[in-house]
């Protein structure tokens, strides 16, 4: 049986539950061990229906666990009377589920523990191994967001912004264990855009396609990490640049600029390069300025900064770059290239250790400490 099917149809159940009036934390209870008993029923039985098997095993699963609370079977008797569709259709369902899921009283890492549970349809175990920390952990964290939503009713508008925020966090964490977040992020994020008409939904998920499209380029067969100017672009996937960049064309066309259709542009033009030399890094900047402009991010214009070195030399690179603050993360990274660029290697083999230390992911700490081993063993004097 294909796990992925059982995770698609996991949203649509878990909305006619809650849609039905059950709390949402008994619900998502009551959904999972209905997958459960799909995974044990369905190989030597599988339903013509399994949707609507879910939902009515859920629905039993939810009824036998609440039958003792007389307001809950109150509840239960008004809702009988209901088609067994549900009220509502799956997709309105599971769009509002993304919107709970993302609720702005829940942590980023508790937000992101739920939607990949409740919307994902990862089980514990597996959300815990792709973050990991132990089983237990991941738990709490999810049932402390549980609680949190319990209470929160489905029949208002949701915050879109919040939702793509969760999401790109999904995606960013990359993949550990046996769940590739990456791929479920943009598995989830597809789901979102069928479910909405928004630029920025559209946007985001281009973003993903074009970044995944180097995902099989970004390491060495040793594990280490080769920057973009110097990955074999042979390698990049042209299927997901294609789609991206047809996705992203789509949301440009409709003139409702917003921070993830900029960033998948500069993406996509990295992308058009058949080799790094041939960027067009002035256009790219001119995006990082439409960007800057969204959000004021002092990180994006840190990339910026990187980008108008390329554009118009190592010297106004450096220039944008004394106008950040030099504690931004990445800032002694980005000052350590432009003073390579520039011709300054003592300088630059300082500022890349300077950054190694400073660096949290091992990787990334190991390709800053190489570069600066490089230019200091340039730097030695030729034994006579």
């Amino acid at each position: 049986m294909d796990a992925s099917v059982l995770r698609s149809l996991t949203p649509g159940v878990l909305g006619v539950l809650v849609r039905r009036g059950a709390d949402f934390a008994a619900a998502e209870d009551a959904v999972q061990d209905a997958l459960v008993e799909a995974v044990r029923v369905w190989p030597a039985d599988p339903p013509r229906d399994p949707r609507g098997w879910l939902v009515t095993v859920a629905w039993r699963k939810f009824l036998d666990a609440t039958r003792s609370d007389t307001a809950r079977r109150r509840r239960e008797e008004r809702v009988e009377e209901e088609p067994a569709a549900g009220p509502a259709s799956s997709v309105d369902d599971t769009l509002q589920l993304y919107f709970l899921c993302a609720h702005p009283s829940l942590t980023p890492s508790s937000a992101v523990a739920l939607t990949l549970r409740a919307v994902g349809g990862l089980t514990t175990r597996q959300i815990a191994r792709a973050y990991l920390v132990p089983e237990a952990t991941m738990a709490q964290r999810i049932s402390r967001a549980k609680r949190t939503v319990s209470g929160v009713r489905l029949d208002r508008p949701g915050d879109v912004a919040t939702v793509l925020r969760v999401l790109y966090l999904v995606f960013n964490e990359g993949y550990s264990g046996d769940v590739d977040l990456a791929a479920e992020a943009i598995r989830l994020t597809r789901a979102l855009a069928a479910a909405i008409d928004h630029p920025e939904v559209a946007g985001l998920l281009a973003l993903m396609l074009l970044h995944q499209a180097r995902r099989a380029a970004r390491t060495a067969p040793d594990g280490s990490l080769v920057p973009l100017a110097e990955q074999d672009r042979r390698r990049w996937d042209t299927g997901a640049i294609a789609e991206g960049v047809a996705i992203l064309q789509a949301a440009l066309a409709r003139d409702r600029l917003g921070a993830y259709q900029a960033q998948a542009a500069i993406a996509a033009l990295h992308a058009d390069a058949p080799r790094a030399s041939e960027t067009d890094w002035t256009q790219i900047v001119e995006w990082y300025d439409e960007l800057v402009a969204l959000t004021d991010s002092p990180v994006v214009r840190l990339n910026r900064a990187v980008a108008v070195g390329e554009a118009d030399g190592a010297r106004a690179g450096l220039a944008a770059l004394a106008e950040l603050d030099g504690s931004l993360p990445r800032y002694a990274a980005v000052s350590a290239y432009l003073h390579e660029r520039d011709g300054d290697p003592v300088t630059a083999a300082r500022l890349y250790a300077e950054a190694a230390d400073g660096a949290t992911d091992i990787a990334e700490r190991h390709h800053l400490t190489r570069q600066a081993a490089r230019l200091n063993a340039h730097a030695r004097p030729s034994a006579t």
